[in-house]
């Protein structure tokens, strides 16, 4: 058994130039995010940081792991800060300022809190004195995948490692099909893992010639490569099935309203948005679609205010259905909603929104702060979460639906997959910079993959996509413009091992871990190295 030594990596400074390379391995793996969309730098990030966990026990790895996430979640979730200005809400420069900087800085140390968690994690499989490598590598794995698992069930929750491969590496992708998003964040850490693994053994023979000292480390490197060729292989084979469509396929049109944050909210950015929504689904029967689809709270409305304007008496006109985006009534609350609206101007099917923002949908512990947050917050928090198991029908069966925030949560969408047969989505990524739409557009990509469905999602100022089940962007609109466009998609009723059965990975990988580390060798001694 190797044991890696705990000296400095340099004479001078040991700690602060460990910091450093913490923090800039954390801003690589930042970097394969979107805008910058660095895919690559993923397969290699997280080595630093496990490399040091290995090398250090105490405090010490814990404040490089908090570094680390400071690095990957403060620039991964950088767009956030496109919150301000937020004069147009009736805020001053710097009141907005200051509720920018609290967003970006509470979002980045709670992403940064999973890394501090894994640290932790990995310490304690390291307490024990002969542990095998082998065995730290896939508790290691398992452990980040678990507590992205775990931060998931929580309502603030964005930049899984798995987002990083996307929409680039389509064949690694798919292997969300065997167990979800854990199944792509599993292989990125298993490789890391195993190149960190390989430098720690190397290290044992630090007082030999450097050919003998690599020797150590090829198993490890030898393991790592063989892994990422056989991962991209099954993903590839995945990716590479041919599509059957049987059915025959229906001609959905996308209207992007692309109304500006600064006059929504006020009468002239209603009256344009009722012009636009009504002349662009005029425009689109036109051209034969079967059903049109609206961005999230498109007309903000309720179900009885929107039977008293222009759109609905054109639905009545024209007779074809629309999904669109506006409230719903729920008792003194309100649900943000797709509405189902039949060509005869019933409301046949309603999803609400199942997964809201904090502090601008819903304040969190409001039984608690509610009165203080609402005196403090610019925002209008008055609404409440729809079901986690809703089933939504249409005129042409059940869909899957999701509203902005709910891409985050691929979970919300296997449950729907299991009856729904075409993922409809609806967003308004106005409120942030031009480095948030490409991210939700990545996530859209792969619950697309991940349940086998062909996606639609209109977006108020973009992207509004068409989406193939293989995560190919069929079409994909121009950001901040006035855009109509018909597709014609494909319902599905596949069953991927994800929808069918969900994240079992995770707890095959704690499972295999355990029963490795009960039959190693518990006797093992380390290696004596000759100077």
């Amino acid at each position: 058994m190797l044991i890696p030594s705990r000296k400095p990596l340099t004479k001078f400074t040991p700690k602060l130039f460990e910091m450093v390379l913490a923090l800039a391995s954390g801003v690589l793996m930042g970097m394969t995010f979107a805008p910058v969309e660095a895919w690559y730098l993923a397969w290699v990030a997280l080595a630093p940081l496990w490399y040091l966990g290995c090398r250090h026990q105490g405090f010490t790895p814990i404040l490089y792991a908090l570094c680390w996430g400071i690095g990957c979640y403060g620039l991964g979730l950088s767009w956030l800060f496109g919150i301000h200005p937020m004069m147009w809400m009736g805020v001053s420069y710097l009141e907005s300022l200051g509720i920018a900087t609290f967003c970006v800085t509470f979002v980045t140390l709670w992403g940064a809190s999973l890394a501090v968690l894994w640290m932790l994690s990995l310490q304690l499989i390291n307490s024990k004195s002969y542990l095998n490598p082998l065995v730290r590598v896939v508790l290691g794995t398992a452990c980040w995948c678990g507590l992205e698992e775990l931060y998931s069930l929580t309502n603030l929750w964005w930049t899984s490692l798995a987002m990083s491969q996307s929409p680039h590496n389509l064949d690694i992708l798919h292997l969300g099909q065997l167990a979800g998003p854990s199944t792509v964040t599993g292989a990125i850490v298993l490789f890391n893992g195993l190149i960190a693994e390989g430098y720690l053994a190397i290290e044992c023979g630090r007082h030999l010639k450097i050919f003998q000292k690599i020797r150590y480390g090829l198993p490890y490197f030898g393991s790592a490569i063989a892994s990422l060729i056989i991962l991209h292989l099954i993903g590839s084979s995945l990716a590479n099935r041919a599509l059957i469509q049987i059915d025959p396929g229906l001609k959905i049109g996308v209207i992007q309203g692309s109304i500006g944050n600064e006059i929504r909210h006020y009468q002239s950015g209603y009256d344009l948005a009722m012009e636009r929504y009504t002349n662009g689904y005029r425009s689109l029967v036109e051209q034969g679609v079967a059903a049109v689809v609206t961005p999230e709270t498109a007309l903000p409305y309720t179900e009885s205010q929107i039977k008293r304007t222009p759109f609905y008496q054109a639905i009545l006109a024209q007779k074809v259905p629309v999904f669109l985006g506006g409230f719903a009534q729920a008792g003194e609350k309100m649900t943000n909603s797709i509405l189902t609206i039949g060509g005869d101007g019933r409301v046949i099917g309603r999803y609400d929104k199942s997964k809201l923002v904090p502090l601008g949908e819903y304040i969190p512990f409001e039984q608690y702060v509610g009165k203080f947050i609402s005196t403090i917050s610019p925002f209008e928090l008055n609404l409440i979460a729809g079901n986690f198991d809703q089933i939504v029908h249409t005129p042409f069966g059940n869909f899957i639906f999701g509203i902005c925030y709910d891409s985050a949560y691929p979970e919300n969408f296997r449950r729907q997959a299991q009856t729904g047969e075409l993922i409809i989505t609806a967003s308004n990524d106005a409120h942030y910079s031009s480095g948030m739409p490409p991210q939700h557009h990545a996530l859209n990509l792969m619950r697309a993959i991940e349940t086998d469905r062909w996606m639609v999602n209109a977006s108020n100022t973009g992207y509004s996509t068409i989406i193939d089940p293989h995560g190919r962007t069929q079409w994909i609109s121009k950001l901040d413009e006035f855009t109509v466009h018909a597709d014609r998609v494909y319902r599905r009723s596949t069953q991927t091992l994800y929808v069918r059965y969900g994240n079992w990975l995770t707890p095959l990988l704690f499972a295999i871990g355990l029963i490795l580390d009960r039959f190693s060798n518990k006797q093992q001694q380390p290696i004596q190295i000759r100077k």
